[in-house]
């Protein structure tokens, strides 16, 4: 009788797997992440620091909270706004710029609209391409795993103004 149970219990779990990953998604965007730090009305802006940061060659220790346009080519005036990006990033190299970055794409636009992927992990920003991991979303992007690759498309030194694009794969 405890084995014909056992047995059941098997085939139910084989037949949730199954169903799970044949309904499962995979799902490519590509959006330009805008980071403002310069001007009037900046998107990234400090929180935090360390005593040490200003004589950082890395800034180790700035915290910074965004809350970045995404948007569909690399024009932030010119391109589609296809959402935000809102979270933190942290400096926390300190011989190599290299960031924590800790942050959610959260679309506003096209068919994902009110979804968003929540993205986490190391950016070394002078790498050409810098992975970070999918770790989790909401709506169309429900249970969402993944990764997101990272090229710098402008960086402007003087002012740190920086525009990204991010290539995301996701499995949902």
């Amino acid at each position: 009788m405890a084995s014909a149970a056992l047995f059941f219990v098997f085939l139910a779990l084989a037949t949730m797997q199954s169903q799970t990953a044949s309904s499962e998604k995979e799902t490519h965007l590509k959006v330009y992440w805008h980071d403002v730090v310069s001007g009037p009305d900046p998107t990234s802006v400090p929180v935090a620091q360390a005593a040490t940061t200003n004589t950082s060659k890395t800034a180790f220790g700035m915290v910074m909270v965004i809350d970045d346009p995404l948007s569909e080519g690399p024009g932030l005036n010119s391109s589609r706004l296809m959402g935000r990006a809102q979270g933190t990033y942290i400096a926390a190299g300190k011989d190599q710029l290299a960031l924590l970055m800790n942050m959610n794409f959260v679309f506003t636009a096209g068919k994902y609209n009110g979804s968003s992927v929540a993205i986490m992990g190391r950016n070394a920003v002078f790498t050409k391409v810098r992975e970070m991991a999918i770790i989790g979303g909401t709506g169309v992007f429900r249970w969402a795993r993944g990764y997101a690759q990272a090229r710098t498309h402008t960086l402007d030194l003087m002012t740190g103004d920086a525009t990204v694009e991010y290539n995301i794969f996701i499995r949902h």
